[in-house]
C-alpha cells in the first residue's frame, strides 16, 4: 500500500490519522531510518517502523497526536533492555516523528452577503476549505465564491446533505433572525467543531430565548460564538472577516488566549441572564 495515496484518500474522506516516520537512527536498529506507519483513527494500521514494544508506543502516543492535533518527537534507546523485547534488544537508538493528518478544515458560509465575501476570502487565504448556502441564486453562486468547494441554493437541502464533523466550521451570517434562527437550531445539534452567529448580543440573546420556546435548552447554545468574532473593533465586512478567521484559526490551533477566554466568559454570562429572563416570565 502506498502511504501517501492512503493519507490523501482518508484527508477526502473527512478521516484523521498520524503518520509516523523513523527519523534519525544510532547504532543497530530492527528498522530503518524513513520507515513509516500510517495510524488511522479507528486504531487500525498501515506500513511499520519495525514492530515489537516501540511500534505499540508509537500507536497510543498516535491515538493522542489525532486527539490534540499536535506533532511529538519520541526517542527510544534500545541498549538491550530488557522492556524492549521482541526482537527489539539491538542497542541502537531511534527518533520517531508522529505527525497528525487531518481533513481539510471547512468553512460553511451561511449567508451570501457582503461580509461572506470577505470571510470566504480570508478563509481561503488561511487554508479552510469553502461552502456556501443561501437561499437566493444571485448571491450564492460560483461567480461571488469563485473558492468555493459547494454552493447551496436551498437551507433545506443544504441542511440534509452537510454532515459537520470535526474539521467543520460552521459561520452562520444570514440576511435575518429568521434565517440566523432557522440555521442555528440545525447547527447546535450537529458534531460541528465550531458554530459561530454573527450580531450584537441584544439579537443573539433574541434568537436564543425564540428558540428556547421552541424546546431547545440553553445549555445547547454553550457552545455557540456569538457575537461571532475576537473583539478588535472591527467595522467594515473585511475588518469583521479578520475577527471572525481570527477566532477560526484559535479553535482549529486550540488556542488558550486570554482574549479567547474572556470570550468564552462574555458567553457564559449572557446565557446566565437568560436563564434568570426564563425564570421571571
Amino acid at each position: 500500500m502506498d502511504l501517501f495515496e492512503e493519507i490523501v484518500k482518508m484527508r477526502r474522506g473527512g478521516q484523521r490519522g498520524a503518520l509516523a516516520t523513523i527519523v534519525h537512527t544510532n547504532g543497530s536498529i530492527p528498522s530503518y531510518e524513513s520507515s513509516r506507519m500510517l495510524v488511522r483513527e479507528d486504531g487500525s494500521m498501515a506500513g511499520t517502523i519495525g514492530g515489537g514494544c516501540v511500534e505499540a508506543e508509537v500507536w497510543a502516543a498516535a491515538k493522542d497526536v489525532m486527539q490534540k492535533e499536535a506533532p511529538r518527537k519520541m526517542v527510544f534507546h534500545l541498549n538491550n533492555e530488557a522492556s524492549y523485547d521482541n526482537g527489539l534488544i539491538c542497542g541502537g537508538t531511534l527518533e520517531v516523528f508522529v505527525e497528525p493528518i487531518l481533513p481539510q478544515p471547512v468553512v460553511y458560509l451561511f449567508g451570501g452577503g457582503h461580509v461572506s465575501m470577505a470571510v470566504a476570502r480570508a478563509a481561503h487565504a488561511a487554508g479552510f476549505g469553502i461552502t456556501v448556502v443561501d437561499d437566493r441564486e444571485a448571491f450564492a453562486n460560483k461567480e461571488r465564491f469563485p473558492m468555493a468547494q459547494e454552493v447551496f441554493t436551498s437551507y433545506e437541502d443544504a441542511f440534509e446533505k452537510i454532515r459537520p464533523n470535526a474539521s467543520s466550521y460552521l459561520v452562520i451570517v444570514t440576511r435575518g433572525h429568521k434565517e440566523d434562527m432557522r440555521v442555528l437550531a440545525w447547527a447546535v445539534r450537529t458534531n460541528a467543531r465550531y458554530v459561530g452567529m454573527i450580531g450584537s448580543k441584544r439579537k443573539v440573546m433574541s434568537v436564543y430565548r425564540a428558540l428556547e420556546i421552541e424546546g431547545y435548552k440553553l445549555e445547547e447554545f454553550e457552545r455557540v460564538y456569538a457575537p461571532m468574532g475576537l473583539d478588535i473593533g472591527a467595522l467594515s465586512p473585511e475588518e469583521i472577516a479578520v475577527s471572525i478567521i481570527a477566532e477560526l484559526v484559535a479553535v482549529r490551533r486550540n488556542a488558550t488566549n486570554a482574549e479567547h477566554k474572556k470570550l468564552k466568559t462574555e458567553r457564559q454570562a449572557a446565557m446566565g441572564s437568560a436563564s434568570k429572563v426564563t425564570a421571571e416570565r
